[in-house]
C-alpha cells in the first residue's frame, strides 16, 4: 500500500509542478499581445483511478467569442474608414453659414445680383456680381477637386490594404503548415496564438470566417463563400491601382474601360478572380474603400456637377413648357424649342394604355454619330433615351423629332412660332399613349460672346474646356456634365465689360433691371430639375428646386452623411469593445486569478510532499522491525 502511496504522491507532485509552470507562464505573458491563457488538465489513471498524470496543456478559448470578435473587428474597420472620409468630405464644404462655406459664397452671389437688380446703374455693383460669380465657380471647383483628391487617396489606401491582407493570407497558410507538422505541445500553442492573431488582423481588411480541419489547420473563407486559404495554400491578392483619379474614372467589369483599380485574387492553381465584380468583400476597410471610391465620392462629385450645370444653365437657358391643346380626336402640346442645342434634352411624359406613366427623353446631338447616353446621366434614370440630330430649320427639327417619336405621334410646325414652334399630338383612341407633358431647357445664347439676345439669358458661366465653351449638357464627345464642377468658370468675355450684365440688346438703358432681375430669379426662385444620381431626391428620384436651394441641400446631405457615419462608428466601437472584453474574460490572463491558483497549487504541492514524507517514515519503520 505504501508503494502505491508513494507513486500516487509522486504523480501528484509532477502534475502540480506542471500546473505551477503553466501559471508561471501565464503570469509572465500577462502583457504579451495575442497570448492566450494556458490551461493544464489532469487525468486519473491506474486501478480504481488510484493515480494521476498530466493530460494536455491547452488554450483557454471560446470559439463563439472569437468569431464575434472578428466580425466586430471587420465592422469597426468598415465604419471607421467611412466615418473618417465622410468627415473630411463634409469639411470640404466649409462650416455652414460662414462666408467661405459653399452656402455663404452662394448667398453672396445671390445678394450681389439682388443689389444690381435694385440699381443696375451702379458700376461697383456690376463688378461685384462678376467677382462673386468667379468666387462661386472657384468654390465649387475647389470642393470638387477635394472630392477627387479623396478618391485618389482612397484608391491608394485600397492598394496598401490589399498588400497587407495578402500578407496575412500567406502568413496564415505558413502557420497552418507549421501547426500540422509540429508535435511539441508548447510550440503548437504558440503557433495557434500567432494564427489566431493573423486571422483577427485579416478581419480588419475583409470579412472572413474559418473552418477547422482535422489536422489542426483551418480554411479561411469570406462571408460570401470564397475560399482564400485552404490548409497550406493561400490566394494572393493584388490591386492594379490607377494613381490619380479623374471625375470620369469609374469601375466596370470590363478591364478595357475600367478607370480604377480592382482587387484580384489569384488562387494557387492560377485562376484569377475579380473580388469586386464577385461582390466577395462585404466588410472591413477594403469594403469601405470600395464603397467610398465607387459610390459615396462619385455621388458627391455628381452633386457638384449638377450644381455647376444648374448654375450655368439657369443663367443661360429658357424653360420651354408645352401648352396643352386638343387636335381632333387626339390631344397634345404646343412647345417652342427655338434655339435648341445639342444636350438640351426634351422630356416627353406619357401614359400608356395600361395606365403606366413613363418619360421619353429626346436627346439632340450635333456630331456625326448618335452618342451613347447612360441612364445614370439623365435626370430620370428610368426614362428611355432617343437621340436625334439637331437641326437649325423648322422643317428639319420637325422631321427629326417625328422620326424620333415614331408614327404613333404627330409632329407639326406652328406657323409664326419661329424655327422651334412645334405641336406634338397623339390619339389615344388608336392605342397610342396619352401625352401628359412636354418640356425642355433651351440654351438661348449662340455662343459664349452672344450677350445682346434681347432676353435676360446670359452666358455668365462657361465650360473652360477648349478656352471656354457654352455649357448645354451635350453628349457629343462624352458627358459634358461629368467633371463640369472642376471646369465651370466665369465667362472671361464679360470681364472688363460689365455693361453686358444689364444691356440685353445693345440699346438697353443703363437702368434697365430686366437682366439682373432675371438672373436673380433664375438663381433663387425658378425651379430646375436635378438628376436622381445626385441622391438629393431619394432613390431614382429627380429633385426639383432652385439652384440656391439645391446648394443648401447638398450641404445638408453631406453633413447628415458625416453625422450618420460617425454615429455608426461610435456604436460599432462599443460593439467591438464588448467583443474584446468577452474574449479577454475567457482567454486573457488575470493576475488575481493566477495568484489564487498558485496558492491552491502550493497547498496541493505541500500536501503531496507530506504524503511522501509519511510514506517514507512508514517504510523506515517497517524496515527497522
Amino acid at each position: 500500500m505504501s508503494f502505491n502511496t508513494v507513486n500516487t504522491a509522486s504523480a501528484g507532485l509532477k502534475v502540480t509542478q506542471a500546473a505551477i509552470g503553466v501559471v508561471s507562464q501565464n503570469i509572465a505573458n500577462v502583457g504579451t499581445a495575442g497570448y492566450t491563457k494556458r490551461t493544464v488538465t489532469s487525468v486519473a489513471q491506474g486501478v480504481g483511478n488510484s493515480s494521476v498524470s498530466i493530460g494536455t496543456i491547452g488554450r483557454a478559448l471560446d470559439a463563439a467569442s472569437l468569431k464575434q470578435l472578428r466580425m466586430e473587428t471587420s465592422g469597426a474597420a468598415y465604419t471607421g474608414s467611412l466615418a473618417a472620409v465622410r468627415t473630411q468630405l463634409d469639411q470640404l464644404y466649409g462650416t455652414p453659414g460662414t462666408a467661405t462655406a459653399l452656402d455663404g459664397v452662394m448667398n453672396d452671389f445671390a445678394l450681389s445680383l439682388q443689389t444690381l437688380a435694385s440699381d443696375p446703374t451702379l458700376v461697383p455693383a456690376r463688378s461685384a456680381v462678376l467677382t462673386k460669380a468667379a468666387n462661386l465657380a472657384d468654390s465649387i471647383g475647389g470642393i470638387a477637386e477635394g472630392v477627387q483628391n479623396l478618391r485618389t487617396a482612397t484608391e491608394s489606401q485600397l492598394g496598401s490594404d490589399t498588400v497587407k491582407a495578402s500578407a496575412y493570407l500567406a502568413s496564415i497558410a505558413t502557420l497552418n503548415t507549421q501547426i500540422a507538422a509540429t508535435n511539441d505541445e508548447g510550440a503548437r500553442n504558440a503557433l495557434l496564438d500567432q494564427r489566431d492573431g493573423a486571422i483577427t488582423g485579416l478581419s480588419a481588411y475583409l470579412d472572413v470566417q474559418t473552418v477547422d480541419q482535422r489536422d489542426g489547420t483551418v480554411s479561411v473563407i469570406t462571408n460570401s463563400g470564397m475560399t482564400l486559404v485552404d490548409r497550406g495554400s493561400a490566394a494572393t491578392l493584388s490591386f492594379d491601382g490607377r494613381g490619380t483619379l479623374s471625375p470620369d474614372a469609374a469601375y466596370t467589369q470590363n478591364p478595357a474601360t475600367r478607370g480604377v483599380g480592382t482587387i484580384t485574387a489569384t488562387t494557387p492553381g492560377g485562376a484569377r478572380i475579380d473580388l469586386i465584380a464577385a461582390n466577395a468583400i462585404r466588410s472591413g476597410s477594403l469594403a469601405a474603400g470600395i464603397e467610398l471610391r465607387d459610390t459615396v465620392l462619385p455621388q458627391a462629385q455628381r452633386q457638384l456637377d449638377e450644381l455647376a450645370a444648374g448654375l450655368a444653365r439657369s443663367m443661360s437657358d429658357r424653360q420651354a413648357t408645352g401648352t396643352a391643346v386638343t387636335a381632333g380626336a387626339g390631344s397634345g402640346f404646343d412647345i417652342d424649342l427655338d434655339g435648341l442645342k445639342a444636350g438640351n434634352a426634351i422630356t416627353v411624359s406619357l401614359r400608356d394604355a395600361a395606365g403606366v406613366q413613363r418619360n421619353l427623353v429626346l436627346m439632340p446631338y450635333g456630331g456625326s454619330t448618335a452618342p451613347t447616353v447612360a441612364a445614370a446621366d439623365l435626370n430620370d434614370p428610368t426614362a428611355m433615351v432617343v437621340p436625334f440630330k439637331v437641326s437649325g430649320t423648322a422643317t428639319g427639327l420637325r422631321d427629326a423629332i417625328q422620326a424620333a417619336l415614331g408614327t404613333t405621334f404627330s409632329v407639326t410646325t406652328q406657323p409664326g412660332a419661329g424655327t422651334g414652334g412645334l405641336r406634338i399630338t397623339t390619339d389615344p383612341t388608336t392605342g397610342a399613349p396619352t401625352l401628359l407633358g412636354v418640356a425642355a431647357s433651351v440654351t438661348q445664347p449662340l455662343n459664349t460672346t452672344d450677350f445682346q439676345t434681347g432676353q435676360g439669358q446670359l452666358p455668365l458661366f462657361v465650360d473652360i474646356t477648349a478656352k471656354g465653351t457654352l455649357y448645354t449638357g451635350s453628349f457629343d464627345t462624352g458627358s459634358q456634365l461629368t467633371g463640369f464642377a472642376q471646369r465651370i468658370a466665369l465667362n472671361p468675355a464679360l470681364v472688363g465689360n460689365t455693361a453686358n450684365l444689364v444691356d440685353t440688346s445693345g440699346k438697353s438703358l443703363a437702368s434697365d433691371p430686366t437682366r439682373p432681375q432675371f438672373l436673380y430669379t433664375a438663381l433663387t426662385g425658378d425651379n430646375r430639375t436635378f438628376g436622381a444620381a445626385s441622391g438629393i431626391g431619394g432613390v431614382n428620384a429627380p429633385y426639383s428646386s432652385s439652384v440656391q436651394t439645391f446648394a443648401q441641400r447638398i450641404i445638408d446631405a453631406q453633413g447628415a452623411g458625416a453625422a450618420t457615419a460617425k454615429s455608426l462608428d461610435e456604436g460599432q466601437g462599443i460593439a467591438l469593445a464588448t467583443a474584446q472584453s468577452r474574449v479577454a474574460s475567457t482567454s486573457g490572463v488575470s493576475i488575481d486569478e493566477e495568484m489564487s491558483k498558485l496558492v491552491q497549487l502550493q497547498t496541493a504541492y505541500s500536501a503531496n510532499a507530506r504524503v511522501l514524507t509519511a510514506a517514507r517514515d512508514l517504510l523506515d519503520t517497517l524496515l527497522r522491525i
